[in-house]
């Protein structure tokens, strides 16, 4: 790993005393306790992903209900979560999602050469469990948002490693139970790895396509799911929602005109991940901040798009810390988490309907902050005037009388 080697960067890639483990359990387990403890179906997200596995199991259709976003291969992958009893459920879901998130961070570490036992291990998830509060709601939610979030850096780590076909499988298991990392699909095009871009496609296509002949209604997800979406959802969904398009008509802007916005911001993102791509440096970086770029453009105008979905990419980022050069260097990363530390109240902000406005703003800042890294956008360098060439004067008489 390329450090630029500094004091404290040196200190942070040393081994963590036997200390901050028992510290990193307590912190995390608190975590999965208190959601046991005040949740009796694991979170509100997963609920709604096992009523519609236990609809399919009683022969109805899983898209009867509205917020059941995911493709038929989720059904299946929730069935086991169907037939195991909600004592069982409030404990378990929690600890999957904290254990997905661990492993993602540990995937994320090695991207960047980081061992997973140093002090910058540790103390990262810390300040993620402890100081981003999208970390506490994905927990609390349950949301299959943390598939994403663990599936992106091994695949990842398996692009920078060489092995793009892999990483293309790994995108396209995670696509199967959330389409959510779909986007990335465009990094394998601009890598030209089309091998990648095949398995990410088949793999999600055939899983669904196999399980959706099990439905009762097949076309479900395209006929009740994709209006639902284009719509922008229900009043319910709107008022968690981070994309421009969805906060700035809360705010008086016509709707036409924010999703005219988030469409342009998105647009400029991909525009921007592809520059970032053709820079060609060598390094992890490369990989990791387009996808991340990708990634960001699809939030800036998705509907729905959520607080929780900031962790698919800010693991991704903060690991590569160490790495010179990297975003996480900068003062607009750190100046973008600011709305999403816990337990500050912002004036106006209390309401937990109104985090949304928070939300867009950290997703805004931080994904102007990877767009707009050195050698990414192109500058306009002012040419300077040529040297004046002076032709040599040919000797004349006075010349010539001097001599």
């Amino acid at each position: 790993m390329h450090t630029g080697k500094s004091d404290i960067s040196g200190w942070l890639v040393r081994r963590a005393s036997w200390h901050a483990w028992p510290v990193l359990v307590a912190v995390l387990g608190a975590g999965v306790l208190g959601v046991a403890r005040r949740r009796a179906d694991g979170g509100m997200d997963n609920a709604i992903v096992v009523r519609a596995a236990r609809a399919w199991l009683d022969g109805g259709s899983p898209y009867d209900d509205p917020h059941f976003l995911y493709l038929p291969s989720a059904v299946l992958a929730a069935v086991p979560q169907a037939l195991l009893p909600a004592y069982v459920l409030k404990v378990l879901v929690p600890l999957v999602v904290t254990a997905l998130l661990v492993a993602g961070w540990a995937c994320a570490l090695r991207i960047h050469g980081v061992p997973w036992r140093s002090r910058f291990a540790v103390l990262g998830l810390m300040a993620l469990a402890m100081g981003f509060a999208p970390f506490g709601h994905l927990v609390r939610l349950g949301n299959w948002t943390v598939t994403a979030a663990a599936a992106l850096p091994p695949a990842l780590l398996c692009a920078v490693r060489g092995r793009w076909v892999a990483a293309g499988a790994v995108i396209g298991a995670a696509v199967a139970l959330k389409p959510l990392l779909a986007p990335v699909a465009l990094l394998f095009v601009f890598a030209g790895r089309w091998r990648a871009l095949a398995a990410a496609v088949l793999v999600p296509a055939a899983v669904s396509g196999g399980a959706a002949l099990l439905m009762p209604d097949p076309a479900g997800f395209f006929t009740r799911t994709l209006p639902f979406l284009l719509r922008g959802g229900d009043d319910f969904v709107r008022l968690y929602e981070a994309s421009p398009g969805a906060v700035l008509p809360r705010l008086g802007v016509p709707a036409g005109a924010a999703a005219l916005l988030g469409l342009a911001a998105a647009g400029c993102g991909t525009w921007c991940a592809y520059r970032r791509w053709r820079l060609g440096d060598p390094g992890p970086l490369r990989v990791v901040e387009t996808a991340v770029l990708l990634m960001l453009s699809a939030f800036l105008v998705s509907r729905p798009s959520y607080d929780h979905y900031l962790l698919v990419v800010v693991p991704l980022l903060l690991a590569g810390a160490l790495s010179a050069g990297s975003v996480a260097r900068g003062p607009w990363f750190w100046l973008a988490l600011v709305p999403q530390v816990p337990g500050v109240g912002w004036p106006g902000l209390e309401p937990v309907t109104r985090r949304a406005f928070k939300d867009c703003l950290t997703l805004c800042v931080l994904a102007a902050s990877v767009a707009v890294r050195p050698g990414v956008l192109p500058r306009t360098v002012p040419r300077r005037p040529a040297p004046r060439v002076v032709p040599a004067r040919p000797a004349g008489r006075e010349d010539c009388a001097q001599r």
